[in-house]
């Protein structure tokens, strides 16, 4: 098997693709509460909350994190499961949908590469607000209906395991091929990720 073709990206790099993705998600969603996948989609959501600020109130959109691992092995799972089972490492816990309840969440990760992750978590919390919904009176519940949308900084243009449902409106900071992304924050030489991530515009700019 070929080695496979890696994208370089420093923090400078995903700040500008997600400061050019703010407006549009502003205008078009107006989340007011983010859920971040913990591992690649808390620094994003940060980064993307200082877009999102309400200059005329000056609050901050507040931040959940849910863990899903997909392809790290977990105590307890099998090597089969690894890369096949999404496993819950974090949740918002047992009033998750009571907390999500009525609210426009926006779903944060860095990279959507054949979607597993990202319809897991939008499956789960939405079972989580439908559940919370049939304690309330029939007559309150459209009005307490939670509207999801995602947003990813990365989407790879390969084949996708599930369908986003319509309803939901998906934002991607950027379109990628079938590569490697190395970010930032997974660099234990910063200086050494960046002199690489230099290198590596210069060879795709010389083609």
């Amino acid at each position: 098997m070929s080695e496979p073709v890696h994208l370089w990206a420093t923090y400078n790099d995903i700040h500008n693709i997600i400061r050019a993705t703010a407006d549009k998600i502003a205008s078009e969603f107006k989340p007011d509460m983010f859920v971040a996948i913990v591992g690649g989609g808390f620094l994003p959501a940060r980064v993307l909350r200082t877009f999102l600020k309400d200059p005329s109130t000056a609050k901050t959109i507040p931040i959940k994190a849910i863990g899903l691992s997909l392809y790290e092995p977990l105590p307890g799972t099998t090597a089969e499961q690894c890369g096949t089972e999404v496993v819950r490492t974090q949740w918002l816990g047992p009033d998750s949908g009571k907390t999500l309840l009525g609210r426009r969440v926006l779903i944060i990760d860095d990279v959507d590469a054949t979607r597993k992750t990202l319809q897991y978590a939008l499956s789960e919390l939405q079972k989580d607000v439908e559940s919370e919904l049939q304690s309330l009176p029939e007559s309150e519940r459209d009005s307490k209906r939670t509207q999801f949308a995602i947003f990813v900084v990365h989407n790879k243009l390969i084949l996708k395991l599930w369908e986003l449902p319509l309803n939901v409106p998906y934002f991607a900071g950027a379109d990628v091929g079938d590569v490697w992304i190395e970010y930032p924050w997974q660099a234990i030489d910063i200086e050494e990720h960046d002199r690489l991530t230099k290198e590596d515009k210069e060879k795709r700019n010389a083609t």
